[in-house]
């Protein structure tokens, strides 16, 4: 086991580093920098990979349900464990999010890590641009890594896999967006270790992905499964749309590969899973 690493948070992604990166992880709580320091203290590690956030209880709309738990996660806890690694001189590595940014389709590029956050319509994004500012700030004389993961595409069945969500809908929308895929962001996770990288990274796979391209690939191997395709208009939801950059991570040395080089991979193991959660 590496003891230099430790995880913060046992949910979807901590629990999928923790898988690969065969390090320590804990779920303790964390209410202030007294209790961040003792878990320092017990587990004395080089690097935190800090994995806390709420993204609600079903879905970011839950956020407004409880603010305070959301402020705690998304917001307070990222700024108290930027603290601790400046005061314990080691290195923190915030997961954080993609969906912090408006886009305009037919105007815009895929945006770059140097773009100011400015998605203020959901609580669950502003949450996450208060912890990014502030670690993005301190990050510029401290070792700080911040990866902005968008959509998680993972081949194990699991909730928080957009695939799952998918699969439950009976109809989802046309538009392109950026994608993580699992697999693909631990190798990234890995090689910025590796590169002592700091600053912020979008870490997502090349390209944009519509749902549909996904679930005709899941349809291939499922014929009896079928959707229905709504406007976006139709959709009830607030939610963000846009696709990263993947330039600055493919300039460090690490070769993204497009989101569509991915799909029948992710499918065919995903069905060899079966739904086991």
């Amino acid at each position: 086991m590496n003891k230099d690493i430790l995880i913060l948070g046992k949910g979807f992604i901590g629990t999928k580093i923790y898988e690969k990166l065969d390090c320590s992880i804990t779920s303790k709580h964390i209410y202030s920098y007294k209790d961040a320091e003792n878990i320092y203290s017990e587990f004395a590690p080089k690097i935190i990979i800090n994995c806390i956030g709420t993204t609600g209880k079903n879905n970011v709309d839950d956020c407004e349900n409880d603010i305070d738990r959301t402020l705690t996660a998304n917001a307070f806890i990222p700024v108290i464990l930027g603290e601790l690694a400046i005061r314990k001189n080691i290195k923190l590595i915030h997961i954080s999010s993609g969906c912090i940014y408006h886009y305009d389709y037919k105007r815009q590029l895929p945006i770059t890590e140097d773009e100011i956050p400015d998605y203020y319509g959901l609580f669950y994004s502003r949450t996450k641009i208060y912890s990014e500012n502030a670690l993005k700030n301190l990050s510029a004389r401290s070792n700080i890594l911040i990866l902005r993961i968008r959509i998680p595409l993972d081949v194990q069945p699991h909730p928080r896999n957009i695939l799952d969500k998918l699969l439950r809908f009976e109809k989802v929308i046309d538009i392109p967006n950026s994608l993580t895929y699992i697999p693909d962001f631990i190798k990234a996770l890995k090689f910025l270790i590796e590169r002592d990288a700091k600053g912020i990274y979008n870490v997502v796979n090349k390209g944009a992905l519509r749902y549909p391209e996904l679930l005709d690939v899941y349809k291939k191997y499922r014929s009896e499964f079928s959707y229905k395709v709504m406007s976006l208009e139709e959709f009830p939801f607030v939610r963000t749309n846009l696709i990263l950059s993947v330039e600055k991570l493919e300039k460090e040395g690490f070769a993204t590969r497009d989101i569509h080089e991915c799909l029948d991979e992710c499918i065919k193991q995903y069905i060899s899973w079966g739904k086991k959660y």
